[in-house]
């Protein structure tokens, strides 16, 4: 049987794979919740838990983009400067061009997706390394994003709502006292619409083929190229919400942001349980490992933690993530 041929990822089995590397991740997540608590009065206050969230938020939707992209066996390294182009994009369409707020959404997203469509030629068709062709989009899309700015931040003072998209409580406003911001439900949603593609959906399907086993499928028949594309192209508009998300919170399209979020994703996804070879993962790993970054970076910076060694430690992590990913796979094999 081929691996077009394998049955379809449902959602309980995509829930279930690595279901130890999950359970491991979401213990180091309760350990850093309470050590911090310990460490410090004020981590466990409500603000700071908002605030974790909000953190979450962004790099949450990045982490499950980049998600679909290393399932494919590929990475993404795009994905920073990519979000920050799209909140770019927002801020032309929506403060210099004068456009109702719908128009700004829908052209951030359709950046996003556009950029994925071009770093997906440029693996797909082009047979560009992913790294090295989502490295030139990175800087494609940093220099664009300080072109089309004019090098200075967006305002967004003139849309009314618009940082109600990630900093307004739906949630509050019916339950009060439960403040969640709209931004983590944006999260949860877009967490929920890609578990469902990669476990119900032929592109899900193709998605896991193809990080298992490439060849198999393209000699299958499958147009292999067509569907990496749109792949790609899937993961950048997922991105381009994260755009929004983070223009949103700011109020403003900073062009000079965007550089390290890429790191912080690709360790979420991980940490998560996503295999770099490919082949298998979990947007429910990744909503953990996502978490864990937070809730890292946050109790470090409420326990005065010098900003070089909260890089430090991140950077640790990161390579951890990679060498527990090297031990799951040694020890599969």
């Amino acid at each position: 049987m081929s691996a077009v041929d394998a049955p379809r990822p449902g959602l309980g089995r995509l829930f279930s794979a690595g279901a130890t590397q999950r359970l491991l991740a979401f213990a180091s997540l309760v350990a850093l919740l309470v050590g911090f608590s310990l460490a410090s009065p004020n981590f466990m206050q409500m603000s700071n838990i908002i605030a974790i969230l909000q953190a979450t938020s962004v790099n949450g939707v990045l982490a499950v983009a980049v998600t679909l992209v290393i399932i494919t066996g590929g990475i993404d390294l795009s994905v920073g400067t990519m979000m920050t182009f799209c909140a770019v994009i927002a801020g032309v369409v929506l403060t210099y061009w004068g456009l109702p707020m719908p128009f700004g959404i829908l052209a951030a997203i359709g950046a996003g997706a556009f950029c994925g469509l071009c770093s997906g030629t440029f693996v797909a068709k082009m047979k560009i390394p992913p790294f090295i062709a989502t490295l030139g989009m990175m800087l494609i899309l940093k220099g664009l994003a300080l072109v089309i700015s004019g090098t200075r931040p967006i305002y967004f003072n003139d849309t009314p709502g618009f940082d109600l998209i990630s900093r307004g409580s739906i949630v509050g406003s019916i339950v009060p006292g439960l403040p969640i911001p709209n931004g983590v439900m944006i999260l949860f949603l877009v967490a929920i619409g890609t578990a469902y593609i990669l476990g119900r959906t032929i592109l899900g399907r193709y998605c896991f083929a193809l990080g298992s086993n490439e060849e198999a499928v393209r000699l299958s028949g499958v147009n292999t190229d067509a569907w990496k594309m749109a792949i790609y192209a899937l993961a950048g508009g997922i991105v381009g919400i994260a755009g929004l998300l983070i223009a949103s919170r700011l109020n403003s399209a900073q062009p000079a942001l965007g550089l390290g979020y890429e790191l912080e994703a690709i360790a979420a996804v991980v940490i998560g349980g996503t295999s770099l070879s490919g082949g298998r993962g979990t947007i429910l790993g990744t909503l953990i490992g996502a978490l864990i970054m937070a809730v890292l970076t946050n109790g470090l910076r409420i326990l005065s933690v010098a900003q070089e060694w909260q890089t430090v430690v991140t950077g640790a992590i990161i390579i951890l993530a990679v060498y527990a990913d090297q031990v799951r796979r040694r020890t599969a094999n």
